[in-house]
């Protein structure tokens, strides 16, 4: 079992705010050479993945690898995204200021923290409650106040808070979840990896005049869904 967190959050928290990061060099060629050199342009995109501290949401024993190329392990069999992923699923939302959004998946709370910086309301479910307590104790050190984390089968979205101008999925199933559209508001989007393990398609949905319209983006492999219901769409 993965440990994780073991060195003092509040520490190296206080030094990111001090600007005494020790991987404000690293993110800042992460953002360079893995974001804007793929054609990432949205500037809120470009900031908040350049101000977010990932290096907090990874395991110490993975820490000197948080600005590296790809996934890693949080524990549980599940992974913090690879950067690039993160910044262009939330490209592809095109989210403003004002927009509530629904995250999937919370794991390590990076992603949460990435949207956070960019639209009004983030609520996120993680159906491994000590996924969902670590996160929390991190987005909470580092002031976020427009994050809502809730415990609980993702499948089912949270609909007592819907509906919700965007929806972003980060763990695959392999049926898209009609209570997740059922959720989403007039003219919001979805952007939702979908499929089996060796076989996932990044799809983005668009409700319109309260139809899908269903656009297929890039392959990806994602975690899949804890629990899926596998009702078809």
């Amino acid at each position: 079992m993965i440990k994780i967190y073991t060195t003092s959050i509040i520490f190296i928290i206080n030094m990111f705010i001090n600007n005494d990061d020790p991987f404000l060099n690293k993110r800042i060629e992460m953002v360079e050479k893995q974001i804007i050199a793929r054609g990432i342009k949205n500037e809120k995109v470009i900031e908040a993945m350049k101000k977010v501290p990932r290096h907090l949401f990874v395991p110490d024993e993975y820490r000197h690898l948080s600005y590296t190329d790809g996934p890693l392990p949080i524990g549980y069999d599940q992974t913090i995204s690879q950067p690039y992923i993160v910044a262009y699923m939330t490209e592809i939302l095109d989210l403003k200021q004002h927009e509530k959004v629904l995250e999937i998946g919370t794991g390590s709370g990076y992603q949460a923290a990435i949207l956070a910086e960019i639209c009004k309301e983030v609520y996120t479910i993680e159906i491994i409650d000590d996924l969902a307590k670590r996160a929390k104790k991190v987005l909470d050190e580092l002031g976020y106040k427009n994050i809502f984390i809730k415990v609980g089968d993702g499948y089912k979205g949270w609909p007592e808070k819907a509906p919700f101008d965007a929806i972003i999925v980060t763990c695959s199933p392999t049926n898209i979840p009609k209570p997740l559209i059922d959720q989403l508001s007039e003219n919001g989007r979805m952007i939702i990896p979908v499929g089996e393990w060796y076989n996932q398609q990044l799809i983005l949905l668009r409700k319109v005049n309260g139809k899908m319209i269903k656009e297929k983006l890039i392959p990806v492999r994602f975690v899949p869904m804890v629990n899926e219901r596998k009702k078809p769409y």
